[in-house]
């Protein structure tokens, strides 16, 4: 019985991870919709009134005609071409591109900016995802043990100078993340708002939305048609990408694990374990009840 009282609890707790889960994504899009929905309409009522304006100030063009260069433009940026500038705008393919491209794909980011447009790149990213993206896993995997390992190194070393155990625990998981914030999620939006002309805040958000593997695709490195970049601006963005993923699978690591603590130390609480030897005990009461009334009715066909 005691099986079954742990299955049954077992159950209900993800029940309630599994309310708690769809109802963050109900206050999420909520919180969404409120936020953004108004943006929208104001940016759609503004492009129609730009293309009115267009169309009055131009007179030798009709609707149908503007709706087709419109179709151009949307056709030329799914296939990865900048309509602003000309022909002249930095290729996409050339190799430090095609190096961030390839990061992206092994990650998993996908940005959507950017992708084969010829079946043979088509057919060829298939299988290059499905051999690169467990590659990529198992790489992070183990750099992923390397930070582990020297983490234990420094936590050892300072265990002689710290005579509490969890306080060395503490300061040294503090460090990690501190140290690991600053290399990976602090100083490169500085680089990228310098670099790209975006605020901070545009550069921690595009940090974040790509270490996260989200990878909205409203903001990424190196596609402004009228900078001039480095050779290998985008291949450092992809190694950084590569070990910052790293750093970050790490860390949400420790927080699964610090979450699965804490619901242990719930469902070890005095009044989880009460209530489930209240039933245990009323359960054995049925069993023995039953088995004493199975017992009696044997004696008396005896």
């Amino acid at each position: 019985m005691a099986g079954l009282q742990v299955a049954r609890v077992k159950v209900s707790w993800t029940a309630l991870l599994v309310l708690a889960h769809f109802t963050y994504l109900l206050v999420g899009a909520t919180i969404f919709q409120i936020l953004e929905r108004e943006a929208e309409r104001n940016n759609r009522n503004h492009f129609q009134l730009e293309k009115l304006n267009f169309l009055a100030n131009y007179t030798c063009l009709d609707k149908e005609a503007l709706e087709k260069f419109v179709q151009v433009i949307l056709d030329a940026w799914e296939k990865g071409v900048n309509p602003s500038g000309n022909s002249t705008n930095p290729s996409n393919w050339d190799f430090s591109s095609s190096f961030f491209f390839a990061g992206t794909v092994v990650t998993t980011i996908g940005y959507g900016n950017l992708s084969p447009s010829t079946v043979s790149g088509q057919v060829f990213c298939v299988f290059y995802a499905l051999c690169g993206i467990p590659l990529n896993l198992v790489f992070l995997s183990q750099l992923g043990k390397c930070l582990t390992l020297h983490l234990g190194r420094l936590e050892r070393g300072m265990v002689s100078f710290v005579p509490h155990q969890q306080s060395v625990e503490v300061v040294t998981v503090s460090l990690f993340l501190i140290t690991g914030s600053l290399m990976f999620l602090v100083i490169p939006p500085l680089v990228f708002s310098y670099v790209e002309d975006w605020s901070y805040g545009e550069g921690f958000y595009y940090a974040f939305i790509t270490l996260s593997t989200i990878g909205f695709g409203d903001y990424v490195v190196g596609t402004d048609p009228d900078k001039q970049y480095i050779s290998v601006y985008r291949s450092l963005a992809g190694v950084w990408i590569i070990f910052a993923l790293a750093w970050l699978a790490l860390i949400l690591n420790m927080g699964a694990r610090i979450m699965e603590h804490c619901i242990g130390l719930s469902l070890m609480h005095p009044g989880f374990r009460k209530q489930g030897e209240d039933e245990d005990v009323s359960s054995s009461k049925l069993e023995d009840g039953r088995l004493g009334g199975n017992a009696a009715a044997v004696q008396s066909k005896i």
